[in-house]
């Protein structure tokens, strides 16, 4: 049976150096003609979430005719900068490594799980060059709903419609750094595969109830072997 494996992008994969609240700040007062006064907590968060609260947080009720321009207007900005993502950010250690060793397995499907909205996604790891060892299809992403534990269900909907079978929970896997992304996976349906690599240490993630926290994505084959298990040679 095939593995689904969606991996979050912001601080398990790639860190683009404090560049996103850099364009939310712009975004902000672009849409709603007023400074940011303050940004919601983004780490582990959706993009939906994110701008919901900030728009709370500054008075404004978060209408969905408001949410869909700040969320294109967003799209825009990361667009705009998507030479800047490349010059200021990098691959995280091991990253482009475990990425390449899953694709190259029949058995694997890889998306992503993530906060950010597809055509931010698609952009953050088109700049490192990540993008083709991934399948944007089957994933799920910042707009699709304010929580992640929903987007689990999503993702293995998506990848049972194209590949033609169904992903059980034991043959779901979702890797991230947060225990928002741990929570995701649990209440999702899915095994979690923590990272150290964000700011929320092993004790933190552990507490979330990650049951195996890797200290970075460094040992290729200790990736590979936490995502299929016993069935990775």
């Amino acid at each position: 049976m095939r593995t689904l494996v969606l991996w979050d992008v912001d601080h398990t994969l790639i860190s683009i150096r404090g560049l996103s609240a850099e364009i939310y700040a712009t975004v902000f007062h672009n849409v709603t003609g007023r400074p940011l006064e303050r940004l919601a907590t983004m780490a582990g968060r959706t993009d939906r979430a994110i701008i919901t609260e900030t728009l709370h947080l500054h008075r404004i009720t978060p209408t969905e005719t408001l949410l869909a321009a700040f969320g294109d207007a967003l799209a825009t900005g990361f667009a705009d900068r998507a030479d800047e993502i490349g010059r200021r950010g990098r691959t995280l250690p091991g990253a482009r490594e475990a990425l390449s060793a899953l694709a190259a397995r029949p058995e694997v499907v890889q998306s992503v799980l993530t906060g950010n909205m597809e055509p931010i996604a698609r952009g953050k790891l088109a700049a490192f060059g990540l993008h083709t060892l991934v399948d944007f299809e089957v994933g799920a992403f910042g707009f699709d709903d304010l929580r992640r534990p929903p987007m689990v269900g999503l993702a293995r909907e998506r990848a049972s419609e194209k590949y033609g079978h169904s992903f059980d929970p034991a043959h779901t896997v979702v890797i991230g750094d947060t225990p928002h992304d741990v929570l995701a996976g649990h209440e999702g349906g899915a095994r979690v595969v923590a990272v150290e690599t964000g700011a929320s240490d092993e004790a933190a993630l552990r507490a979330a109830g990650a049951e195996l926290v890797l200290a970075d994505l460094r040992d290729t084959e200790a990736v590979v072997r936490s995502v299929l298990g016993a069935s990775a040679p």
